[in-house]
């Protein structure tokens, strides 16, 4: 949530930085808003301060036996506080309008966010791994058809039991997860992060205060309710990131300067609703309503945020620079920042398996694996996230970063596909062998049921 009072003194600057951003919102009407909610206020304290004036005229009423006087006295009273609970009463739904509204206002881009209208307007800062990239095989096959011919990777049994957009791993598909998932939390506790396990359901306040709600209810998996209903701040909803939970476990607490940067990171599954619409991303898992994560999530003060910034994104590509999987950094342009970030670096790995138009030159595509991005205080507002930079002196906003450290499906097509050899098996990766029993190749097991006999479906 962005500053009232910074909305209120800079209307023109928040404006533009909206238009940069291609948000649709009138600040004029929230403007309107706050002005006359601030009049309410300012008459509401007139009326009580008249009130104490008259109050205290009655008390000296009654000492001088000015009896007509004093029951005048008390009526004017009476007539003032009722009218004193009318204006507190219109200034409360104000109030309320005022920040439902505010909480539709998306973050303000820090000044060096490239300009730009969506994606194809992102800054390519830099590349790393294509001078050391291995030999591929002549014809790099898909992650999905290599994943269902080594019978690591099931869609249409997932479909069966739950739906598209889902998949079963099977053996070691699996084992590559779990290896993933390991590798990673043990290679950011070396960076001095310290493990969380949260809870998977997350309330309503939870997701408003990372962003996620009123703006991305659709996306979201709701508990008990339609996404369509009315929510309250208790209902449950499925994590869509561990951002979520983490974020939101200092939630109205007040941290100390000395705990601070406070550095967190969590696996956990994570739900949305979002699919790919056409193309190869409704195939495979680049795409898909489950999957796997480790977020990173820094607490900070407010002047090392972007020092810090930059090192939570280095923290994030080492997991692909010991992986040796190739890629690159984007900074995101003003359009194509997510609702609450004033700073967005995305990771982009390199998976050869299917070309892109906008592929690298050699051929593949590109997969977002993580984003790295910097909400200034806008979450910490909107979950009343504050810091006392001294005992003795009044508590302030702090800053959250988050970034994925890193996605898992889209790694482990980026391994599959570039790791495959021409026999069809996959290399796996020198610092993931440690996390499957020693395991070198990764080379699929025999189907089950009449259909790996090519009989068909049974009747």
């Amino acid at each position: 949530m962005i500053d009232r009072t910074y909305l209120r003194e800079n209307p023109e600057e928040v404006r533009e930085a909206l238009d940069d951003r291609g948000a649709d919102v009138d600040l004029d009407e929230i403007l309107e808003i706050d002005e006359r909610w601030r009049e309410l206020k300012a008459r509401g304290d007139e009326l009580r301060h008249e009130r104490n004036q008259i109050t205290q005229q009655i008390g000296e009423l009654v000492a001088e036996g000015k009896d007509e006087e004093r029951e005048e006295a008390i009526e004017q009273s009476t007539e003032l506080k009722s009218e004193i609970e009318d204006v507190e009463t219109e200034a409360d739904e104000l109030k309320d309008e005022l920040d439902e509204r505010l909480l539709e206002v998306p973050q303000i881009p820090h000044e060096s966010v490239p300009l730009g209208v969506d994606e194809r307007h992102n800054v390519e800062d830099r590349r790393w791994g294509f001078d050391d990239a291995h030999d591929l095989p002549d014809e790099v096959t898909p992650h999905y058809d290599l994943g269902e011919e080594l019978d690591i990777i099931d869609e249409g049994r997932a479909a069966k039991t739950t739906g598209s957009g889902f998949y079963f791993l099977k053996g070691e598909g699996a084992q590559l997860e779990h290896a993933l998932i390991q590798f990673m939390m043990d290679l950011h506790r070396e960076q001095d992060y310290v493990d969380l396990f949260p809870p998977i359901p997350v309330k309503s306040s939870s997701m408003r205060g990372t962003g996620q709600l009123p703006k991305f209810a659709d996306d979201a998996y709701r508990l008990g309710g339609s996404n369509e209903e009315d929510y309250e701040d208790d209902d449950l909803w499925l994590c869509p990131t561990a951002e979520v939970p983490v974020t939101n476990m200092y939630a109205d607490e007040i941290l100390l300067q000395d705990d601070l940067p406070l550095k967190h990171q969590a696996y956990t599954p994570n739900f949305r609703r979002e699919a790919g619409e056409h193309g190869t991303e409704t195939r495979g898992i680049v795409r898909v309503h489950q999957f796997n994560k480790v977020e990173l999530v820094n607490f900070v003060e407010p002047e090392e945020s972007y020092d810090r910034l930059e090192n939570l994104l280095d923290e994030a590509e080492e997991v692909l620079r010991q992986l040796g999987l190739p890629y690159r950094i984007l900074e995101l342009c003003t359009g194509d920042l997510t609702f609450a970030s004033a700073k967005t670096y995305d990771i982009e790995v390199w998976a050869p398996g299917d070309d892109m138009d906008d592929g690298p030159e050699e051929g593949g595509r590109w997969l977002e694996v993580s984003s790295a991005s910097n909400f200034e205080d806008f979450q910490a507002r909107r979950a009343g996230l504050r810091y006392r930079p001294e005992r003795h002196e009044s508590a302030e906003y702090l800053h959250t970063l988050n970034a994925s450290g890193l996605a898992i499906p889209r790694v482990m097509v980026a391994i599959l596909e570039y790791y495959q050899n021409e026999d069809g098996t996959v290399t796996v990766p020198e610092p993931l062998r440690p996390y499957m029993g020693g395991q070198e190749v990764i080379e699929g097991h025999e189907k089950v049921g009449e259909s790996a006999l090519g009989a068909g479906e049974r009747e």
